[in-house]
């Protein structure tokens, strides 16, 4: 029979998020998981050129098994050759595809709940662009519906290929030839390993570089570490360990470990908009893609030739990377990359939750007096960012707290509310936009009295308005609140930014209030 991948879509309810296609578990069955990725497989049949050789991983959520099962499946059916690479790092999987010249596919969740899954995909040249995911949606798949069940499953479900190791050793290589084996000499890090698939690699290429390495929290249940909106059991956890055992550092990272978590030495966590500016001031990074969301630092810092804010979301950024390269923009990547590298440009792409996106090499004379390059990565890494900054405190012989000091005060804070219907936060917005309510509706807080700013309004009048993605409010005092639907998970997500730690955290308070009153 012939399917068409709208149809399985609409269907199941699993779609194209801001990463990659999502859902429940209960609705990611065997059969939709493998039409998926029959459709991407038909689709880099027709769009790139490449051997019929896909590679797959995962993370360690317990559905993560079965589907990858479905999709060996789905290769095999294809004809194509299916090579495993185990439960690795959505980078480490993404950087093998770009090693080989072939397309491959992440099955993770990143960092929501275990009812969650979801499948990433990159082709030949990258992660795919929202171009390529309507590309993907727009494949009819011909196959025989008696391979599943009534609920979907596969009869007869194929066993794993043996691991390919490779994708995981060239990662785990990546960095120490890089910055070199003794970058991080004299440093002690901790790690909070909890659930995470990186968790073993990122302990393996610290030691490498030379750090002495304290693992800790390693966790055989899932557990959801979402970078962006910190668990505070994970708060206190960082805390106690770090009160504990002397550590210079602690580093962990969220399910598929491509969004990193870096804490000082006492245990607080760094935002992951925060961490981007240091690794990229560490980097020598000079033109900076990076959602709207992103903390304001970035440009008050004045560290950085041009910056470009865009939507959030991977592919939305890697959108921004590639207009910022050199070259005339209908020119191929491949030529605006070698245009950018004979100018001596550097671009790369953070977002709030860590992830960073290298879009072009980078040298580095390292302490040893070597020159060494790093070869591009434009997909989300955990590592690559944590490591920068920790090289530039050993390098600088300072600690993490000595440069937050030297960025602009603005400190953002963001969380969400859970099981949000997404139409329900879109049918608002979209109330707020027609009816302009914004300043009606958080400018109330003006007439609050607060501890933190001795009796001043909180923010005041409302000066500019960004929609890029979502709502974002400016008022005149710098006070800055961005509501926006998730594009994951039903949830509803709300940053604030201000000049204050606590005068953030109450203003977030507050408009959790007025959102929360909104599910009714």
């Amino acid at each position: 029979m012939s399917v068409a991948m709208q149809d399985v879509m609409k269907q199941s309810g699993v779609a194209f998020g801001t990463s990659g296609a999502r859902g429940l578990v209960s609705a990611m069955t065997d059969r939709v998981c493998y039409v998926y990725a029959r459709s991407f497989i038909k689709y880099c049949e027709a769009s790139y050129k490449c051997e019929k050789n896909i590679a797959i991983a995962g993370d360690l959520r317990p559905s993560t098994g079965r589907i990858l099962q479905a999709l060996v499946k789905a290769g095999q059916d294809a004809g194509w050759k299916v090579t495993y690479c185990g439960r690795i790092p959505s980078p480490a999987i993404a950087l093998y595809g770009l090693d080989k010249s072939l397309p491959t596919i992440m099955v993770t969740g990143s960092h929501i709940p275990a009812d969650r899954n979801g499948i990433k995909f990159n082709h030949p040249n990258g992660e795919i662009t929202k171009a390529d995911e309507q590309g993907i949606v727009s494949q009819s798949v011909d196959f025989d519906e008696a391979l599943f069940d009534a609920a979907g499953m596969l009869k007869n479900a194929p066993e794993l290929p043996a691991v390919e190791t490779e994708a995981e050793e060239n990662y785990c290589k990546r960095y120490p030839e890089f910055f070199g084996e003794k970058a991080l000499q004299g440093l002690t890090i901790g790690v909070y390993q909890h659930s995470a698939v990186g968790r073993d690699i990122v302990v393996r290429v610290l030691e490498s570089l030379g750090a002495c390495v304290k693992p800790f929290g390693r966790s055989d249940v899932f557990v959801p570490v979402d970078t962006e909106a910190i668990r505070p059991e994970d708060e206190e956890l960082a805390r106690e360990f770090t009160h504990k055992d002397y550590v210079d550092a602690v580093f962990s990272t969220d399910g598929d470990s491509d969004r990193p978590l870096l804490a000082d030495d006492v245990g607080m966590w760094l935002r992951g908009d925060v961490l981007g500016i240091l690794a990229s001031q560490a980097l020598g990074i000079k033109r900076i893609a990076t959602p709207v969301s992103c903390n304001t630092s970035l440009e008050k810092s004045e560290s950085f030739e041009k910056i470009c804010r865009t939507r959030i979301g991977s592919p939305y950024v890697i959108a921004g990377m590639e207009s910022l390269m050199e070259g005339d923009a209908s020119s191929s990547v491949e030529d605006r990359l070698a245009a950018s590298a004979a100018a001596g440009v550097s671009v790369a792409g953070y977002e709030a939750n860590g992830g960073f996106l290298l879009q072009t090499d980078l040298k580095r004379t390292a302490y040893d007096g070597v020159t060494r390059t790093l070869k591009a990565l434009p997909t989300r890494d955990a590592l690559l960012p944590m490591i920068a900054v920790m090289v530039m405190v050993r390098e600088q012989k300072m600690c993490v707290v000595d440069l937050l000091r030297k960025l602009p005060k603005r400190f953002t804070v963001s969380d969400r509310l859970k099981e949000f219907p997404t139409e329900i936060s879109k049918t608002k917005l979209a109330e707020i936009r027609e009816q302009k309510l914004g300043e009606k509706l958080f400018g109330k807080f003006a007439a609050k009295p607060s501890k933190f700013n001795k009796g001043a309004p909180f923010h005041g009048k409302m000066v500019s308005l960004n929609e890029v993605d979502g709502y974002r409010m400016e008022f005149d005092s710098g006070d800055i609140i961005h509501l926006r639907p998730s594009g994951n998970a039903p949830e509803f997500r709300c940053y604030v930014e201000t000049e204050g730690k606590e005068r953030s955290a109450e203003l977030l308070a507050d408009c959790l209030k007025v959102m929360e009153g909104w599910r009714k």
